[in-house]
């Protein structure tokens, strides 16, 4: 399918693995420019940027500064703003091991950079007339775990400001929606520093035994894939979807069983 992507300019947070880095081939493999930002990069992404569609700048997006910096490398402002860095530490000590400082860094990382991107992308995209603002939320805004209560909490205010903006700029062009996967097979959740592991270190269960438990909760019994997720963000950020705001997307292989 021709998602008509050809020449536009798109910026994606956490681009280096994972969803993010699935975003941006993608975006990329239908002819856009993609200004990628990641606190480092990776081999995969600098292997995209070699090929001349894919601007890549190392910044630390939790900083105050990081994501006017990364949207700033757009140019005139981006076409296209695919909001997906993210963390969720997984907190197999319950809620009264989490401190302010976790706090904090979930509020900033899975909220605030979020925020702050779109605040510097916006304007351009409201002076063109037209945009698209993709935010990759999660299940866990509508489904809370306390093993990843903060992460939950940030995700649920991810949501709530994603479908409040959409009321304020979709008059004016600007389309804003939300894809909310369930677990990914990303580093977030299999890699050493991954929640698999960390329920392993906690529960004495082996890492691949969490993980399978896991799939074994969704219909599908299996983990989405990152291609999976980025299809869905990319039709998103195309025109074939123009009437399409204020909307979340849930990929969750079945996870959540209600509508």
């Amino acid at each position: 399918m021709d998602l008509g992507l050809e020449g536009r300019t798109a910026v994606v947070t956490g681009a280096s693995r994972g969803i993010g880095l699935a975003i941006t081939r993608g975006l990329a493999a239908h002819g856009a420019l993609v200004v990628a930002g990641a606190r480092r990069s990776s081999a995969e992404l600098d292997q995209l940027a070699e090929k001349g569609q894919v601007q890549v700048l190392e910044v630390d997006l939790a900083d105050p500064g990081g994501p006017g910096r990364l949207v700033a490398l757009a140019g005139n402002g981006p076409d296209i703003l695919v909001n997906n860095v993210g963390g969720a530490p997984a907190r197999t000590g319950g809620f009264l091991s989490i401190t302010d400082e976790d706090w904090q860094a979930s509020l900033t990382l899975n909220l605030m950079a979020a925020v702050r991107a779109t605040r510097s992308a916006l304007p351009a995209m409201l002076a063109a007339g037209k945009g698209s603002i993709v935010t990759v939320c999660s299940v866990n805004a509508a489904l809370p775990d306390p093993a990843v209560l903060d992460y939950s909490a940030a995700k649920a205010a991810l949501a709530g400001f994603c479908k409040a903006l959409s009321k304020e700029v979709g008059p004016r062009g600007v389309r804003v929606n939300t894809v909310s996967p369930g677990p990914v097979a990303t580093d977030l959740w299999l890699g050493d520093q991954g929640v698999a592991q960390a329920v392993s270190h906690a529960t004495g269960a082996k890492a691949g035994d969490v993980a399978r438990e896991a799939a074994q909760a969704m219909v599908t019994g299996r983990f989405s894939r990152p291609e999976e997720v980025a299809d869905l963000v990319l039709l998103l950020a195309s025109d074939r979807t123009a009437n399409v705001t204020g909307s979340d997307f849930r990929i969750d292989g079945g996870l959540i069983p209600t509508w």
